[in-house]
């Protein structure tokens, strides 16, 4: 059930993306939150659900400015571990239904409940986009530059920073082969000019300035979200990590003590992803070394079933947190009929 003009759509939750993203752009929306495809990442072909959109919580380099899935899906329905049909939520914002269950939903990775139906809200497509890119910089200066554009006016909807190498596997053309920051304006048309005079001031103190037009900033923004750039190499293991956006230069450094890696900051530096070589415990703790005094987490997305089965893919949890947990899985779930093991022991 999909009306446009009230920007809410209905859906079964084993429909492709794929198909609801393409009746959502011939009327001019989409998901806000800019959902990344990771199925070439995981060596599949675009088999992404949108009930595994919700129940992976996947955002991408828009979550900046829009927020996450949990902040689009208004409701679902769905079957418990009991076997009880239930649902949560509604068609419209503003609602009294108790809990706000949508929020729990999101990013339980289908430990909870099966979704059968979810409800989301939708959002018009921007008429137009620029991206402003900073060279001459390295992780640290980009972070600072990342922060001052989005405390600025200017309203920029994503920023990454690519080292050299990841910005040259990227293959978009007219992105310089060094390392870079780049950081997106969208909306309307003068709009998008005249912040992007405005942006391009503000950064010139930090590095060159450059702009892609518009076929390449599309093309980097795609590859960024999808974490192209790793896509190539199934023989690595790929971490995707959380930390405080101003601690995320200093992550990028410490996991550069680990023989092989490479990452790059999405999220103005709150989201990183890096590759390494195949080892026997994934740099597992190496990598949540690397997190350690900043208050982040750490997911382990691409590697053999074996690996992911020695080491926890998921943040291990404080106890006080693993106990809500486990309450909470209980209570949607007593007999830990659904995904057992997904996201702990």
């Amino acid at each position: 059930l999909y009306e446009p003009e009230e920007l809410v759509m209905t859906v079964a939750a084993g429909t492709l993306r794929r198909d609801v993203e393409a009746e959502l752009a011939a009327a001019g929306q989409e998901f806000a939150f800019e959902p990344p495809d990771l199925s070439r990442l995981l060596g599949s072909d675009h088999a992404g659900t949108v009930g595994g959109m919700a129940a992976a919580n996947l955002a991408g380099p828009r979550r900046i400015k829009a927020g996450a899935v949990r902040d689009h899906l208004l409701g679902f329905r769905a079957v418990s571990g009991r076997g009880e049909v239930f649902q949560s939520g509604s068609r419209v914002m503003k609602n009294v239904t108790g809990y706000d269950l949508p929020k729990i939903m999101a990013g339980s990775w289908g430990t909870l409940a099966a979704m059968s139906e979810v409800t989301f809200k939708v959002l018009p497509a921007a008429e137009s986009s620029a991206s402003v890119v900073v060279t001459g910089l390295d992780g640290h200066k980009a972070v600072a530059a990342m922060s001052a554009a989005m405390q600025s006016a200017f309203e920029v909807s994503a920023a990454t920073f690519l080292p050299g190498d990841i910005a040259a596997a990227t293959g978009v053309d007219g992105l310089p082969q060094e390392a870079v920051c780049v950081l997106r304006l969208e909306g309307f048309a003068p709009s998008v000019a005249a912040r992007k005079t405005g942006l391009s001031a503000l950064l010139a103190g930090h590095g060159d300035i450059a702009e892609l037009d518009a076929a390449a900033s599309k093309a980097l923004w795609r590859a960024v979200g999808d974490v192209a750039m790793f896509a190539y190499d199934a023989g690595r293991i790929v971490w995707r990590i959380s930390v405080p956006p101003m601690s995320g230069a200093d992550v990028l450094d410490n996991l550069s003590a680990i023989d092989g890696a490479r990452g790059f900051m999405d999220w103005a530096g709150g989201l990183i992803w890096a590759d390494m070589p195949m080892s026997e415990h994934g740099a597992a703790q190496l990598v949540r070394g690397a997190i350690a005094g900043c208050g982040g987490h750490a997911t382990l997305i691409r590697a053999p079933q074996a690996l992911r089965a020695a080491i926890p893919v998921f943040e291990p949890q404080p106890p006080a947190l693993a106990a809500l947990s486990a309450r909470l899985k209980d209570s949607f779930d007593p007999q830990g009929v659904l995904n057992p093991g997904r996201m702990y022991a």
